[in-house]
Order: structure tokens, then C-alpha cells, then sequence
């Protein structure tokens, strides 16, 4: 049975697919620093997981993790476009070196397919909306940049090395594990746990900004079509809803789900963050199979419930 490795395997993002490959009765193996992700994430998967505790970056305890898996999910990284301006050598060491370590190791151990956590930041300030594959990159943050040249090493690992690749842009990924104890952490996070506490949401901006918030169960459902679709390596596509959402109308359902009415704190914008963001889906419809089956407006009641019983 093929064995899929998760890096980063202990966040939020790495957590969930890691529970809908047991789920799947799979064979996984995870690994994790736990730089950001949380060993209470992996606790409902104890016994039904392989896991070791590797940095990304220790190229050595890397190529003996990857070494006897089929597919390395690549999730592990600083996700965070403020980090990433306040302390771009630290982003830049695990979002950019410890993905060419991935690669490598990949490629050493005969790894059938990476799938790379790519960013939808990598678009930058392009105001062309929606955002499609074919348009350049022009990343206006650290974090963009790296995630936009791990998308090329990727491409260049397929081309000059022969290892399976296939890149996804992530747009505004929200849901359960999603972490909402630091100011860099995911909006929809932040607003949610405030508003259950009756504090008010703090919108960095005038609110009128607008994201393709994608919930997390999506982005699952297209890492694992990416593992096997053919045709694909080398590719990258974004991954998201195809449809956009303003802070202001968040807030909005936010206090119709939890029958409130507060009222935003506006503070001012932060270096580095867009204006809109909405993806063309369908390349990945197209040639991944890959369809949201989950909306914004379930996915967000999804995600308030969760953290109702679990914060």
C-alpha cells in the first residue's frame, strides 16, 4: 500500500488532510517541528499514523523521513505574509530552503508525486481579477515571493530531474485546527473566537477588502485528486471557491450565525496584504477533477461550531 507523507502534518491544514487520509484507511506518515503546529492536532490519530518529529530544514532526519513514501504532501511553512515581513530570514529557511530539502529528498527516495502548498499571494497587487495561472507573478511580500520560487523549483525538479510535481495556490484557506491565538493568524480565525467572546472583530483596512475564502475540506479534496490526476506534473493551479467575500459582509454573517451585532474595530492596512483576491478555478476543475463541495456560508458555520466546543 502506498504510504503519503505530511510535512507540517501538525497544522491546520496538514492536520486535516491527515485526517481524511485515515479516514481513507491509508497508510500516512507525518512529520513536524512543531514550529506552528500543535501536538493536540495529531491526538485523535494516535496508533494510525507514523510520526516523527523532523524539521524540514535538517536535510538528513528529512531524507530518512521521506525515504519509503509514494506521495509527500507539502504543507509544512511560516504561512504568514507579516512574518514574513518582519523576519523574511526565518520565512525564507523554512518556506524556501526546507521546500527544495523536500524536493531533494524526494527525488533521492523515488518519491512518485510532490504536492506543493503554493500561495495565492504570489499574485500580488494585480488588479485583474480573477486570478489565473497564466498571469505573472508579482509578489509584494516575502512570504509571495517564496512560495512563488518553491512553485518553480518544483517545476524545474520535474523538468530537469524527472520527480512528479504539481503545485496548488491556495486562496484564504479557513476551518477547524486553524490556529487564532496570534495576530498573523488566518482573519476568519480571529474574527470568529472574538465574536464568540463579545469582543469586537478587528479589520486591518476599511473592510472592503475581499477574499475567495476557501474552507479546508476543498483544499483536502484537491491535494489527494493532485496525488494521482495524469497529465499534471510540473502544473500548478489555484485552488479556492471561484467567488469572493468583503471583511464587511463577513462580519455580517458572522452576527447572523452567533446572533450578535458588533461592530468592527478598523485599524490601519498592513504592509503586504492585497486589496481582492478571487481565482479561476477551472484549470483544476478541468484536469484535477477538483470541485468545491463546500461554500463559504457552510464551511463558515462549519467552522464557528468548532470552535464553540473546541475553544
Amino acid at each position: 500500500m502506498a504510504v503519503y507523507l505530511v510535512t507540517g502534518g501538525a497544522g491546520f491544514i496538514g492536520s486535516n488532510l491527515v485526517e481524511e487520509l485515515v479516514r481513507q484507511e491509508a497508510q500516512v506518515r507525518v512529520i513536524d517541528n512543531f514550529a506552528t503546529g500543535k501536538p493536540e492536532n495529531l491526538k485523535p490519530f494516535e496508533g494510525k499514523i507514523d510520526f516523527r518529529e523532523v524539521d524540514i530544514c535538517d536535510l538528513k532526519a528529512l531524507m530518512e523521513a521521506v525515504r519509503g513514501t509514494a506521495y509527500v504532501l507539502h504543507q509544512a511553512a511560516i504561512p504568514s505574509v507579516p512574518k514574513s515581513v518582519i523576519d523574511p530570514i526565518a520565512s525564507h529557511n523554512a518556506d524556501l530552503t526546507g521546500t527544495l530539502h523536500v524536493l531533494w529528498a524526494a527525488k533521492e527516495a523515488g518519491v512518485k508525486r510532490v504536492v506543493y502548498a503554493a500561495s495565492s499571494s504570489a499574485y500580488g497587487e494585480n488588479p485583474e481579477l480573477p486570478k489565473r495561472e497564466e498571469m505573472p507573478a508579482r509578489a509584494i511580500s516575502p512570504y509571495g515571493l517564496m512560495k512563488y520560487v518553491g512553485e518553480e523549483y518544483c517545476r524545474l525538479f520535474t523538468q530537469l530531474y524527472g520527480l512528479e510535481t504539481v503545485s496548488l495556490r491556495y486562496f484564504n484557506v479557513f476551518g477547524p485546527r486553524q490556529d487564532p491565538s496570534s495576530q498573523y493568524s488566518g482573519v476568519l480565525s480571529r474574527f470568529i473566537t472574538a465574536m464568540l467572546d463579545g469582543r469586537r472583530p478587528v479589520i486591518f483596512g476599511d473592510g472592503e477588502q475581499s477574499r475567495d475564502f476557501t474552507f479546508v475540506a476543498n483544499v483536502v479534496q484537491g491535494n489527494l485528486r493532485a496525488c494521482h490526476a495524469p497529465g499534471v506534473a510540473g502544473k500548478m493551479y489555484n485552488l479556492a471557491c471561484g467567488r469572493r467575500v468583503d471583511l464587511n459582509e463577513v462580519v455580517t454573517q458572522l452576527n447572523q450565525i452567533l446572533g450578535t451585532s458588533l461592530v468592527p474595530v478598523y485599524e490601519p492596512s498592513r504592509v503586504g496584504d492585497i486589496k481582492h483576491s478571487l481565482a479561476d478555478i477551472s484549470h483544476a476543475a478541468t484536469e484535477l477533477q477538483y470541485t468545491p463541495s463546500v461554500q463559504f456560508e457552510e464551511g463558515l458555520r462549519t467552522t464557528v461550531e468548532w470552535y464553540r466546543q473546541n475553544l
